[in-house]
């Protein structure tokens, strides 16, 4: 075998040492990229708790004082709340795949969250180098640009990714070799999860392989 995809799985990455040694190994794409958009989720996340507290220590202010409470809301109907909520897929796709109400929604949020747009560029940034049809070397040194970034931006929800490349380097880099993904693999994975899900369980797992290889052989 001359090349395996795998995912950051660190069992997975040991059994392939083990089982073919001379593959070239190569870590999904999907998988890097995942990781920059978990980043820019746990900053929204924060963001969001603290609105969260916010929002509880007004409510209880304006209980106190016997008023009613109303929340401000921006120019499209969201509360400071509802706006981060509300933001979480918009920030898992580009920009050109926005909707008109998903783009207004960006809009304000990186009027009121300048670290969400800076950590937001950053994971486009690394998708976009991934889309890019390069030669290996020429992927190192954007990759290394990318990295440096990261640095500067100082966010700590980021530290997870940088770690990852720093261990990973060659592997995330030997996607550029054939361009290979797990997609398929992954897909399998998926089909396999469900059918076991409507089984409500394995108990005769020899049994179970025999009814896969029917299905999906």
């Amino acid at each position: 075998m001359k090349e395996v995809t795998l995912d950051l799985s660190e069992s997975m990455n040991k059994t392939v040492r083990n089982c073919f040694p001379k593959a070239s190994r190569v870590i999904d794409r999907f998988h890097v990229q995942k990781l920059a958009c978990d980043a820019v989720q746990e900053i929204r996340i924060k963001h969001r708790r603290e609105a969260i507290e916010e929002e509880t220590d007004s409510k209880e202010e304006a209980k106190g004082k016997k008023e009613k409470y109303l929340p401000p809301r921006f120019e499209n109907g969201d509360t400071r709340k509802e706006l981060l909520a509300r933001s979480r897929y918009l920030l898992f796709k580009s920009g050109e795949k926005w909707t008109n109400s998903q783009r207004i929604r960006a809009k304000i949020l990186f009027e009121q969250y300048p670290d969400i747009e800076k950590a937001c560029s950053l994971s486009h940034s690394l998708r976009m180098i991934f889309n890019k049809r390069s030669i290996k070397d020429s992927a190192r040194l954007n990759m290394a640009r990318w990295y440096n970034k990261v640095e500067e931006a100082g966010f700590h929800s980021f530290n997870v990714i940088a770690a990852t490349f720093y261990e990973h380097s060659e592997e995330i880099l030997n996607f550029y070799m054939n361009r290979s993904t797990n997609a398929s693999a992954e897909s399998f994975n998926s089909k396999i999860k469900s059918f076991r899900a409507e089984l409500r369980g394995v108990l005769d797992i020899p049994f179970f392989l025999f009814r896969l290889s029917k299905l999906y052989a």
